[in-house]
């Protein structure tokens, strides 16, 4: 029987709305990898938040993380590879973001690998919401001013706003640094109203992520299935041979997907995945 590979996006994809993942999408997946099918993940989450919300599956191959900037082994709990912004594209993007009254969360590595999450007073709603809601997480502590260092690598440089507010802040960013950097911009899932904005190394990506993976597990990524519901899986569905978009995705990811499963609400992914097992 061909080796089954599976990488599926978590936040309004495999989770359902209320960032959870249910008891039956846990059991599907435990079942799945049982049987032999090797399943990851790839989001924009760090390690701990996402074991936080998916750590009853017995993840057993790397997973990606945040958006592609670091490859993780869950079993030895150790990095695998990596693409960080410099120290000193990391201190440009702060100062620019200060230029327009911004101000982002800093998420970063120290040398023993400890996640790290640097910020100034927090004051705007959709920071003291995104913080609110990872309550005694010891990786954020505020600092008086942010200022890099290279003492820690940087994964991604986030601002958290509405549209308006962090669309000027990103044309800046592009028009300033161009191809050196990488942007991600998508409505979060939790914080009405509100997008992300995120700054990191340019190969700091799912589709860079996906390929990287594919590489450690030795599979053709053109023997990939993945799953995703925002614009920033769409490199996921480029580098994949099968991409699947949750009834609940975006309209620009539905368009380019090989298949629209059932909404992440009635798990799509885990009923996708069970029928994978063989009979």
């Amino acid at each position: 029987m061909k080796t089954k590979y599976v990488v599926t996006d978590l936040d309004g994809t495999l989770l359902r709305s209320d960032g959870v993942l249910s008891s039956f999408a846990t059991n599907a997946l435990n079942q799945a990898l049982d049987h032999g099918i090797i399943i990851t993940y790839a989001t924009a989450r760090s390690y701990k938040s996402s074991t936080t919300v998916a750590g009853n599956v017995d993840w057993k191959y790397p997973l990606i993380l945040y958006n592609g900037a670091l490859l993780f082994d869950p079993v030895g709990m150790k990095q695998l590879d990596g693409a960080f912004l410099s120290p000193s594209l990391t201190g440009q993007v702060i100062r620019l973001g200060k230029s327009f009254d911004l101000s982002p969360l800093w998420f970063a590595l120290d040398e023993p690998f400890e996640e790290r999450v640097f910020h100034e007073r927090l004051k705007r709603k959709g920071e003291l919401q995104f913080v609110s809601s990872r309550p005694n997480d010891p990786r954020f502590q505020e600092l008086p001013e942010l200022l890099h260092s290279d003492r820690y690598s940087t994964l991604t440089l986030t601002y958290i706003g509405y549209k308006e507010e962090l669309e000027p802040l990103m044309n800046a960013i592009r028009q300033q640094f161009g191809n050196t950097i990488h942007l991600h911009f998508m409505p979060d899932a939790y914080i009405a109203d509100h997008y992300f904005l995120e700054v990191s190394h340019p190969k700091a990506n799912k589709k860079e992520g996906l390929l990287k993976w594919a590489q450690r597990i030795g599979c053709d990524p053109g023997d990939i299935i993945v799953f995703g519901d925002n614009w920033n899986d769409i490199g996921l569905f480029e580098a994949a041979g099968t991409a699947i978009a949750v009834a609940n995705a975006q309209k620009e990811l539905k368009a380019i997907a090989d298949q629209i499963i059932e909404l992440n609400e009635e798990d799509g992914v885990a009923n996708y995945v069970l029928n994978l097992i063989p009979s």
